[in-house]
């Protein structure tokens, strides 16, 4: 498995969340699962309920400040695995890997995973 750069760290932290906000929707969508399933995974990352989300989405607000906004659920360590080509538990940068911890949860929601397990 490849080291994640200091350029991948960077353009992880530069990239907005309304910018795969998107993305996630229409993966879980098209297998068939539901928006309210993707709020629930990210209330319990995040602690953000829907309004909060929106306002992610409105002011366009980086990965940084979605994450520093952020109330982890300290279970989300057990988050673990290889997404993206990456094991979530080796890297090093934080904000990599929450991003890729929240990416993780949307895949196995994606795939079909019951939400008891996906939520840990």
């Amino acid at each position: 498995m490849p080291a994640a750069t200091e350029a991948h760290h960077r353009r992880i932290a530069e990239m907005t969340y309304a910018s795969v906000h998107p993305l996630y929707v229409a993966k879980v969508e098209k297998k068939g699962r539901t928006q309210a399933e993707l709020q629930e995974v990210l209330t319990w990352l995040t602690g953000y309920t829907e309004q909060d989300i929106e306002g992610h989405l409105d002011r366009k607000t980086t990965f940084v400040e979605f994450f520093a906004e952020a109330e982890l659920n300290p279970r989300a360590e057990l988050v673990t695995g290889v997404i993206c080509g990456y094991r979530i538990e080796e890297l090093d940068n934080a904000l990599t890997r929450q991003v890729r911890v929240l990416d993780k949860l949307v895949d196995e929601l994606a795939k079909g995973r019951a939400m008891e397990k996906i939520l840990r």
